[in-house]
This record gives C-alpha cells, structure tokens and sequence, in this order.
C-alpha cells in the first residue's frame, strides 16, 4: 500500500464560522495539523499533532483521548459531504452512480489521510494478533455500508433481506480508498480511467442483483455470502 506525500486539503469548513470559542479553535488548529500529517503520509499519534500544533499533550489527549478518535475525527472531516450524501432518485442504479460521482472524488483528494487511516487499522490488527494491543481503543471503520444501503434502498422490498445485503457488500468492494490502491496504484489507471472502471462495475452488480431476483437465481446463494 502507497501512503505518499500528497497536497493538502482543506476541509470544507476550515477558516469559515464554524470553529467558535477557544476551545473549538483549539479542536480545529488539531484537526487542520492532523489533516497535514496524514496528507503527507504520516499516521500521527495525539502527542505527534500536540507537538506540531504546539499545544500542551494534556489539551491534546483532552479533545482526543486516543490515537484512534483523532484518526476518526480526521476521516471524517475528509469525507465532508460525503457523510451527507442524499439521492432524489428513485432509480437503485442511478443511486449508486450519483454516490459513487459525489464519493471518489473526494476520497481521492485525500487519499494519502484515507490511506493512513487504512495503515492505523492494519497495524492493529497486527498488533491484536500478535497480543500487543493491550487496551488500546479500536480504530473502526464502517461508513460505507449505510452509504450503500441508503444507495440502494429502492430494492429493499424488492429485494429478499439476503440479497440486499449480499448487494452491499458487493457494492462495498469498489467503494472507497482501497478501489484507489488496487486500480491505481496495482494497475497504473488515472482517476478518469478509474472512475469508469468502479462506476462500470458497480452499476453490473445492480443490474445482476435485480435481474437474479426476477428470475429466481439469488435464491441459491450460499448463506455465508451475507452472514
């Protein structure tokens, strides 16, 4: 996985009204250092953002407790709009298309801070694995299954509850950071090329997922594939 230096972004509502007060500056200017580290590559720890904030550690670890809840709050302001995303379509495959323009974009402009993030959660799992976590809090991830089940909510009754879950997770294979590693950095494609592949994709498996319940043939899915 390439976790390189790439140009910061600012989130949407840096240097707008929206950090008031001391205390929500402090927050912010935390947000904003974390945000530059990650987009430079680095996975920074609380005390990491302190230091290059240059707040106190006990006003850092205040705001953020652990590693793992400033890397979510900076996952967060990265995905911005995203979290919000709405479709006035009642078309399933529509949906997903309009997700998938509004998301990948974004995410590649913080890929390098989507990228770290995707590290912290590897080096955990190694480190759970290896019996070294301790009681270190979990770094979890998770925002593209409502993502996608709100995409495809016109098939929910159409749809048995296997299926549309099986679909989700389908969809969740081409949807997010991890689609940039595999077809740009494994296969070499620019985001043009990229976008196509995924929105190619993603509208088959819609397509598949409807034309299987109308006929009958998802009903002998193996179980596992939605358990």
């Amino acid at each position: 996985m390439n976790v390189s230096r790439q140009p910061a972004a600012v989130p949407d509502d840096a240097g707008s009204g929206a950090a008031r007060g001391p205390r929500a500056r402090t927050r912010r200017l935390m947000l904003e250092t974390a945000t530059r580290l990650m987009q430079a590559g680095a996975t920074p720890s609380v005390s990491d953002v302190a230091e290059a904030a240059e707040v106190s550690r006990a006003t850092a670890y205040r705001y953020f407790p652990s590693q793992a809840a400033l890397v979510q709050a900076v996952v967060d302001e990265g995905l911005g709009p995203i979290l919000t995303w709405k479709s006035a379509s009642a078309d399933p495959e529509r949906r997903v298309a309009e997700l998938f323009d509004t998301a990948m974009p974004r995410i590649e402009a913080f890929e390098a801070t989507f990228k770290a993030a995707l590290k912290l959660s590897l080096d955990q799992w190694a480190r759970r694995q290896a019996g070294t976590l301790d009681g270190e809090p979990a770094f979890t991830r998770g925002h593209r299954i409502d993502l996608l089940k709100d995409a495809i909510a016109p098939l929910k009754h159409r749809l048995p509850p296997r299926e549309f879950k099986r679909l989700a997770q389908a969809l969740s294979l081409i949807f997010g950071v991890e689609v940039l590693i595999v077809l740009k950095d494994i296969w070499g494609l620019d985001s043009r090329k990229m976008m196509s592949v995924a929105q190619w994709a993603a509208g088959a498996l819609v397509r598949a997922a409807v034309m299987e319940s109308m006929t009958g043939g998802g009903r002998s899915a193996p179980a596992t594939a939605a358990e």
